[in-house]
């Protein structure tokens, strides 16, 4: 139910549209912004997974305050314009991003002041358009401007209007979204209420020990809320077997969930998924649901890592079989996979082997990088039986 819920059961039926994007994101409800591209950034290989080929200036474009705005959700996320009352509320209250951003504001006055007065005057910026230094340690060495545009927008008088060579475009929130009233909030209640909804219909199907992660929700109390949310009818409970506490589907998945109790998802898709993909960021969801114990290593010691930079988990057939470690050098027309492992369970044979070169193929021919070449694999003979089918 869960690859179902999040697009990833079957193949696409058809080339992607653009309006494909805007579903896929709505289908999610978040999607991750994170700026490593070794291969392509995180949130255009999120909706290739989901979507196959496409154009990559689609997100970018779509990216408007019509469509879609950026702000901290699971982490910083692309968001469907109309959640937006739902982030107002969590930024009025402070619970998003920055955990004191007043007190930051404060301290840094004059250039908070500088930013907001050449916004004011001559509208949305870059971080780029200023050219003050990076400052040691804090957020990446960002540089003063750059550290009060971010907290600005996490505090909410500043938006993100769109992007231009994937770098945000700041603007006031009043000018980006001049017909939004305050006095329309939500209450703190009826917003976590929401979330907790669009828990359970991104994911088709949520534990009590799940729900918290999707939004990054308070903890406290959850196990009761989703209960609640189940006596009044707002989320169908069920049991799942081997699991001794309840699991929780969206009423919106009552068809979904009776195929499933009748053995009738068939789990036929095979492809690679980003890091920050919405099926494996949970980590610990991975593990319960798949069996799949999965780390980022970008941020380990080199000498640490294990299975390589930035593994893509590996997707075949309503599994995660593997990882691998690849890098896109475009302009070679290259697709490097510098090393392959699956999952001790899993043993190579033909089908499993035809499935993954085919992930492969299009991951690469997506990357304008279709001479796929395979440095390691674990177990070594699937390199050969790889580099077969690729032939």
């Amino acid at each position: 139910m869960q690859l179902a819920a999040q697009g990833l059961l079957a193949p696409p039926a058809a080339p992607a549209t653009r309006d494909d994007i805007l579903r896929a994101i709505r289908q999610m409800g978040i999607l991750q912004i994170d700026t490593i591209h070794v291969v392509a950034r995180s949130p255009y290989l999120v909706l290739w997974s989901r979507l196959g080929d496409y154009p990559q200036r689609w997100l970018e474009e779509l990216a408007t305050p019509q469509n879609l705005f950026e702000y901290w959700a699971h982490a910083a996320c692309i968001i469907p314009i109309e959640d937006f009352p739902f982030y107002r509320r969590t930024m009025l209250d402070g619970v998003r991003g920055w955990t004191n951003p007043d007190g930051w504001l404060a301290e840094h006055a004059q250039a908070v002041e500088t930013v907001l007065a050449r916004i004011r005057a001559g509208g949305a910026v870059r971080s780029a358009d200023f050219e003050g230094a990076k400052s040691p340690g804090g957020w990446w060495n960002w540089k003063e401007e750059k550290m009060a545009l971010e907290v600005l927008m996490t505090r909410g008088d500043l938006m993100v209007r769109g992007r231009r060579n994937f770098q945000r475009i700041y603007d006031l929130r009043e000018r980006v979204l001049p017909e939004w009233d305050d006095a329309r909030l939500p209450s703190p209640e009826e917003t976590r209420r929401a979330f907790l909804l669009k828990t359970a219909r991104c994911l088709g199907i949520v534990r009590a020990g799940w729900a918290a992660d999707y939004f990054r929700l308070r903890k406290t109390g959850i196990a009761a809320d989703l209960a609640a949310l189940a006596q009044e009818g707002a989320l169908l409970a069920e049991s799942v077997e081997g699991w001794k506490d309840p699991v929780y589907v969206h009423p919106e998945h009552g068809a979904l969930l009776a195929r499933a109790q009748h053995g009738e998802l068939d789990a036929s898709y095979a492809t690679l998924l980003s890091p920050f993909d919405p099926l494996v960021w949970d980590r610990k969801r991975a593990r319960e649901l798949f069996d799949f114990d999965y780390s980022i290593e970008c941020y380990t010691p080199p000498a640490k890592r294990i299975y390589g930079y930035f593994t893509l988990p590996i997707l075949r057939r309503g599994a995660l079989v593997g990882r691998l470690d690849p890098k896109a050098h475009r302009k070679e027309g290259r697709f490097e996979v510098r090393n392959l492992v699956l999952e001790p369970s899993v043993e190579p044979d033909p089908a499993l082997a035809c499935d993954l070169a085919g992930a492969l193929r299009a991951c690469a021919a997506w990357h304008a990088a279709p001479q796929i070449e395979i440095a390691r694999t674990t177990p070594p003979e699937l390199r050969e039986m790889l580099q077969q089918n690729l032939a």
